[in-house]
């Protein structure tokens, strides 16, 4: 603390004393020679005088006894420790600080308000107990000249307290700072990824412009990647604007996103020649089985001819249609192949696909109904000459689903035997329906398919309940 204004220069306090030179009486006697009588009067008081200034002048302390100056040393050293532990608390809480500003700039999450809260809750706990250290320092001035013993201990006693407070709040802080561990390892980590993050999609943009470029290069116009590829020009600009402007958690999912669009965006650059020649490819192909399927369509009137000679009507009524139909999806398939071909010519390659992809299922439904008509043809006539053979397909379904209902039990389960049984009945009746002049062959077909379909259930349902310990 500064000395007291009662100093002079030097810090020692001046006294009206005589200068060198100056006589210290009146003056000598006659000759200049004082007597022996004056001298024994002078000596005495000049030592009185004299004494105090020896120990007062050049900066040293008044003297006030032994245990004066250990009360004044012991405050001076609570002074210092209290000092010790202010510097700590202050050191901890600008650390503690930096963290919370870390974890705001990332989180915003209602545990990260709750730690910025309680950070301010204990900076306002810091504030008082500073204010206590501050005020017992400024209230006693531990290098005064005129501090007793009594002042030095109440000063004492000041300075330890306000440092027991230092060091408590200085704990409190502690303990806050472990509990963030969770929440600064997210930020930290999120900051991590940050400056990385940029940087990969900034290169994933200048590989997608690269790709584009050769592409063009080689004759093919790609406008739709390049419109896709500077719809993400916006984008690059607020990422280069940084995270102090858009927030930590946004940046990094703009850097994410733009890498991921980037990333496409060169990868079907660099397969579009590829993509040209599969197009190519596709367009001859398809245009081959459309001229294949068109003869085969022309063989499918003479097959419903065969079948109204020499079955009944439902066994062909729901074909009679297929040539009709076969026509009109063929006809269809004929023209998105042209415009498939204007699309590849323009350079429309996701309308060309699309083209093509509608051309493929138009012949996949006109080859199912020309393939149905003589498929129901073949499967007619064998059953005309033997159904004994779907019989006994049929009834060995139907038996080895019983003999699975009965293995390891005496009866079987309702479930089970029910749907069973009534498989077996319906097969019956099929076989019934065979006997007249002009039987039925088709329902007969379709009855043995739902007895073999209603077995494998049965069958699937006894498996699954004793895999689960039912």
């Amino acid at each position: 603390m500064a000395a007291s204004d009662a100093r002079g220069d030097g810090g020692v306090r001046r006294r009206d004393v005589p200068s060198r030179g100056e006589p210290c009486v009146a003056g000598p006697r006659a000759g200049g020679v004082p007597s022996a009588f004056g001298l024994g009067l002078l000596l005495p008081l000049l030592v009185g005088a004299l004494l105090p200034q020896a120990f007062a002048g050049g900066g040293t302390r008044r003297w006030f006894g032994g245990r004066g100056e250990g009360q004044r040393a012991e405050a001076q050293a609570a002074k210092d420790a209290a000092a010790a532990a202010f510097y700590e608390l202050d050191t901890a809480q600008r650390g503690l600080r930096i963290s919370i500003e870390t974890i705001t700039a990332v989180d915003s999450s209602p545990e990260a308000r709750r730690a910025v809260e309680g950070f301010e809750g204990l900076g306002r706990r810091i504030d008082e107990v500073s204010h206590l250290y501050i005020s017992a320092v400024d209230a006693h001035d531990l290098d005064r000249d005129e501090l007793d013993a009594a002042t030095a201990g109440r000063a004492r006693t000041e300075l330890v307290r306000a440092k027991e407070e230092l060091d408590r709040v200085k704990g409190e802080l502690d303990r806050f700072e472990q509990g963030l561990g969770p929440l600064l390892d997210r930020a930290e980590t999120q900051l991590a990824r940050l400056a990385p993050a940029v940087e990969r999609a900034r290169q994933a943009l200048r590989g997608a412009s690269g790709a584009l470029d050769a592409v063009r290069e080689s004759g093919l116009r790609a406008d739709d990647l390049a419109a896709r590829l500077a719809a993400l020009g916006p984008e690059l600009t607020r990422l280069n604007e940084g995270a102090g402007r858009h927030g930590v958690p946004e940046t990094l999912q703009r850097a994410d996103r733009v890498l991921r669009d980037a990333e496409a965006v060169r990868a079907e650059a660099e397969r579009l020649p590829e993509r040209a020649a599969e197009i190519d490819r596709r367009l001859v192909s398809l245009r081959t089985r459309t001229e294949a399927l068109g003869t085969r369509a022309g063989g499918v009137e003479p097959v419903l001819s065969e079948l109204r000679r020499r079955f009944t009507a439902p066994c062909w009524q729901d074909l009679q249609h297929v040539p009709e139909q076969a026509a009109v999806t063929l006809r269809q398939a004929e023209e998105r192949l042209a415009e498939a071909a204007k699309a590849r010519a323009e350079q429309r390659w996701p309308d060309a696909t699309s083209l093509l992809s509608t051309v493929r299922a138009l012949l996949d439904s006109t080859d199912e109904a020309v393939s149905a008509a003589g498929d129901r043809l073949r499967r007619l006539d064998a059953v005309a000459k033997d159904p004994k053979a779907e019989i006994d397909r049929a009834r060995f379904a139907v038996r080895d689903a019983q003999r699975l209902a009965m293995t390891g039990r005496t009866t079987p389960d309702p479930r089970h035997a029910r749907p069973l049984d009534e498989a077996v009945a319906r097969l019956d009746r099929a076989v019934d329906g065979l006997e007249g002049r002009h039987p039925d062959y088709w329902h007969f077909l379709t009855e043995l398919e739902g007895v073999r379909a209603a077995a494998a259930h049965v069958v699937g349902q006894i498996r699954e309940d004793r895999g689960t310990g039912h």
